[in-house]
C-alpha cells in the first residue's frame, strides 16, 4: 500500500496526464479529503491504491475529473471585462448588423456565459439595435456543465455580484424555497438567456480543439491558466488564439498573462487584447 507522499504524487500525476491541471505542493489535505470524497461517491470497495489503478484503466475516470476541478466563480466576476465588452466590442456588431460568436473557455457552473449573454441584452438595448449573438460554453467537468445548463442559483438580497446596469429580474425568474429553519431565494435564468449559450465538454489541455480556424469574435479565458504551468498556460493560449478572429478580442484572468502573444496583440485594457497578427 502507498504511503500518504507516494498517494498524493500519484494522483497529481495521474491528474497531470488526463487534464493538463498541475496541483500546487500544499495541497496535501485537499486531496486526500477529495480522495475519501470520491471513494465513497463511486461506492468503491477496494482501498484507494487500487481505485487509482482503476482510473488509471479508465474506471471513474470523470468522476475523479470532477473531483479535483476547481470551480470558483460568480455573475460578472471581474466586471471591467463586461464593461468593455458591452461599451466597446458590442457596438460594432450592433452597427454592422453581423451576428458575434462568443467562447467562454471555462465555464465552471455558468455564471460567466450567462453574464456575457446578459451584457449581450444590454447593449442590445443601449444601441437600439438588436445583436445576434451565439455563446459556447465548455468545461471538463460535467457535473458544472449540468449544473450551468439547468441555470438555476442561490441569491442573496445583499450580494454585491452584479452591476449597477444590471438589473436582476430581468433575467431570472425568482422563487423561494422555505424550510423550518430558514429561506432561500433561487434564481432560474430565463429561456431568452439560456437558448443564447450552448455548453460542451472541452479539455483545454487537448492538443487541438474542434473549432475552425479564425471562428470567435471574443474569447473568455479567465481565471483557469493559473491552474497549469507555465509551459503548458502558453500552449493553451496559442491554441485559443489561432480560433480567434483577426481584430477579435481575447480576456484573460487578472493575475494571467499572454505570454509568446504578446507581439501578436494590442493590449485595450486591463488583461484585454485584440489581436493584430496571426502567430507563426
Amino acid at each position: 500500500m502507498l504511503d500518504n507522499n507516494a498517494l498524493h504524487e500519484k494522483v497529481k500525476s495521474l491528474l497531470y496526464s488526463l487534464t493538463g491541471i498541475t496541483l500546487a505542493e500544499n495541497k496535501d489535505i485537499m486531496i486526500s479529503n477529495r480522495l475519501h470524497k470520491l471513494k465513497r461517491d463511486t461506492k468503491y470497495s477496494g482501498d484507494i491504491d487500487e481505485l487509482l489503478v482503476a482510473i488509471e484503466n479508465g474506471t471513474h475516470t470523470m468522476e475523479f475529473i470532477n473531483s479535483f476541478t476547481t470551480n470558483k466563480t460568480h455573475f460578472f466576476r471581474e466586471d471591467f471585462h463586461f464593461t468593455d465588452l458591452k461599451d466597446r466590442v458590442l457596438p460594432e456588431f450592433a452597427k454592422s448588423g453581423q451576428d458575434i460568436k462568443m467562447y467562454c473557455s471555462a465555464s465552471s457552473t455558468g455564471e460567466e456565459p450567462y453574464s456575457m449573454a446578459m451584457t449581450v441584452l444590454e447593449a442590445s438595448e443601449e444601441q437600439s439595435k438588436r445583436i445576434n449573438a451565439s455563446i459556447l460554453a465548455t468545461d471538463i467537468d460535467t457535473n458544472v456543465l449540468q449544473y450551468a445548463a439547468n441555470g438555476v442559483y442561490r441569491y442573496s438580497k445583499s450580494s454585491k455580484e452584479f452591476p449597477d446596469w444590471i438589473k436582476p429580474q430581468k433575467y431570472f425568474k425568482k422563487r423561494v424555497k422555505k424550510t423550518l429553519a430558514s429561506e432561500e431565494i433561487l434564481i432560474k435564468v430565463k429561456p431568452e438567456l439560456q437558448k443564447m449559450v450552448t455548453y460542451q465538454v472541452n479539455n483545454l489541455n487537448d492538443s487541438s480543439y474542434p473549432f475552425e480556424s479564425n471562428y470567435f469574435d471574443v474569447i473568455f479565458c479567465r481565471n483557469v491558466l493559473i491552474y497549469f504551468s507555465a509551459e503548458d498556460q502558453n500552449k493553451i493560449l496559442r491554441k485559443l488564439f489561432s480560433h480567434l478572429k483577426m481584430g477579435g478580442t481575447l480576456y484573460i484572468g487578472h493575475s494571467e498573462n499572454p505570454h509568446d502573444l504578446i507581439n501578436y496583440v494590442q493590449r485595450v485594457g486591463q488583461n484585454i487584447f485584440i489581436k493584430i497578427k496571426e502567430l507563426h
